[in-house]
């Protein structure tokens, strides 16, 4: 059984839903944490602490809102370095693979070429059955 593979694709908008997440929270710490975050920039440095899993940079919040902004932002900074990491192994597995799937290929072309010959001769013997002709007899060696 074979897992689905890491799409690429999801990369990109994973990273601007966390650039994104890291931008308003910065705002949200800025506004609800005045007492640790002093300005958005601040609110930014903090941020991204979070997510990068560094910690609290200035402090653990002091309000459940800032409690519910650093959750964001821990989950969201834990699931965009999941994302990467993800897609940087699948680029290396596919790599690794690619040798392999042209062997397979390759065999997959024989196969189905050795099958395609049987059927045509099942197909000949066949009609030979139905108009009466004797198949080929053939000897060993001669």
């Amino acid at each position: 059984m074979r897992l689905p593979r890491l799409r690429r694709s999801l990369v990109l908008p994973g990273v601007i839903v966390a650039v994104t997440a890291l931008l308003v929270g910065a705002g949200a710490a800025a506004a609800f944490e005045s007492d640790t975050v002093g300005s958005y920039w601040d609110g930014l440095w903090w941020a991204l602490g979070l997510m990068t899993t560094v910690g609290f940079v200035e402090g653990p919040p002091e309000t459940a809102a800032g409690a519910v902004v650093s959750a964001i932002l821990m989950i969201a900074g834990f699931l965009l370095l999941s994302l990467i990491s993800a897609g940087l192994a699948s680029l290396f597995v596919r790599e690794d693979e690619a040798p392999f799937e042209a062997r397979e290929q390759v065999l997959e072309r024989q196969v189905l070429e050795r099958l395609a010959a049987l059927e045509a001769r099942i197909a000949e013997l066949d009609r030979r059955l139905r108009d009466g002709v004797p198949p080929d007899r053939r000897t060993p060696g001669g």
